[in-house]
């Protein structure tokens, strides 16, 4: 009897020994899974992206010294979820996945600039104050930069409303968190940032004195860049900037009628390539546009709002690049711009993200396997 005891025993320690190191096993692994789905994945992908070459011009009056190359992030429509139409499973997955994004790419590519061409939120057009600062404070965690990499972030309609939404509240709101200024000058490059909700074009006070800014800036650039104003009346008094032609950065692209001839895998989806785009919301007006062009003559655009990749050639020489979306809520690959830039040269590339599709795959069959797993263990020997 004491023998039989003995035995039944060590039998049931053997099975608890065996479960616990399955469990043991079985929890390791989910831990693995989960590590190498929210944060492994993002370096495996992100590792594959590198900084395009710009060629270097020796300028003679620095002793033969390369033009200075700035690097610099463009993302586009991150669409922080507000109090109003965020599922907090939607607000977690899809800020989770823009922050590790976002970190990832600044401790790997260590750019100097970061952009982010508008529409930061998605209820910033309606959002109460409290709303407002909860949005913001959320922003700041996802996007949190270290101090030798720059973020400047400009106004998009989900940010400040559409045109019959936007009012001086709301932009001078967004102006307090985010500094919004309409040039901004590093290296001898400038950038001029627009609020393009703003060239409705109708005379509106916020309009109006958007576009008398816009078109200060245009001639403090232009007799900074041309010989021939440099002794112009005009120009006498006027503060010199760098000669270097603007990038002109926005949140709604430049007129264009549809997306029908924009290529690659991130661009419109077929079915909604040939969709007539609607001046002043899809895109701005042939007017502003043509403004735009004919005050900055920039030689390169970026711009959002579409959420899929377009390239553009206005007047047949100065390209517009529009930025997809950075969330996996507005897509399934989501990706970035990085560009090398000097004063008189730029290069471009495009850093994908991973995909949503890979991640809940991966996921998906690791369930299974699970289960499988599960089932076989449990079933009686």
């Amino acid at each position: 009897m004491t023998k039989h005891r003995s035995l039944s025993r060590t039998l049931n320690f053997l099975r608890f020994k065996r479960k616990s190191w399955f469990f043991l096993k079985f929890g390791f692994l989910v831990f693995a899974l989960i590590v190498f789905c929210e944060y492994i994945i993002y370096y495996l992908v992100i590792f594959q992206c590198h900084w395009p070459e710009v060629k270097t011009i020796a300028s003679e009056s620095k002793q033969q010294t390369p033009e200075p190359v700035l690097k610099v992030m463009f993302l586009a429509d991150t669409h922080l979820l507000g109090e109003i139409n965020g599922h907090w499973l939607d607000k977690l997955r899809r800020e989770w996945q823009m922050e590790r994004a976002f970190q990832t790419a600044l401790w790997f590519l260590q750019p100097e600039i970061a952009f982010i061409l508008g529409d930061v939120f998605d209820e910033g057009k309606w959002s109460s104050p409290e709303a407002w600062a909860a949005d913001v404070e959320r922003f700041r965690r996802v996007f949190q930069h270290p101090p030798h990499t720059q973020l400047i972030v400009v106004a998009g309609n989900h940010d400040i409303g559409f045109h019959y939404e936007m009012n001086t509240y709301k932009l001078q709101r967004f102006k307090k968190v985010f500094d919004f200024g309409e040039l901004f000058s590093i290296k001898g490059i400038n950038f001029v940032m627009v609020n393009s909700v703003a060239m409705e074009g109708d005379g509106c006070t916020i309009c109006s004195s958007m576009e008398a800014q816009l078109i200060k800036l245009s001639h403090l650039l232009n007799c900074s860049r041309q010989e021939k104003y440099h002794s112009s009346p005009k120009c006498s008094g006027i503060q010199q900037l760098s000669a270097s032609a603007p990038i002109l950065l926005q949140h709604y692209p430049l007129y264009r009628r549809s997306d029908a001839d924009c290529t690659g895998e991130d661009s419109a989806p077929p079915e909604k390539k040939n969709l007539l785009f609607e001046e002043r919301y899809d895109v701005l007006s042939k007017e502003a546009s043509q403004k735009l062009l004919w005050w900055f003559q920039p030689r390169l655009i970026l711009s959002g709002h579409t959420h899929s990749a377009c390239e553009v050639l206005h007047d047949g020489k100065i390209p517009e690049i529009s930025v997809p979306s950075f969330s996996w809520r507005n897509r399934n690959n989501p990706s970035f711009i990085m560009g090398s830039i000097t004063s008189v040269d730029y290069s471009l590339s495009k850093c994908f993200l991973p995909l949503e599709h890979t991640v809940l795959t991966i996921y998906c069959i690791a369930g299974i396997l699970v289960a499988l797993l599960m089932l076989t263990h449990c079933q009686p020997v």
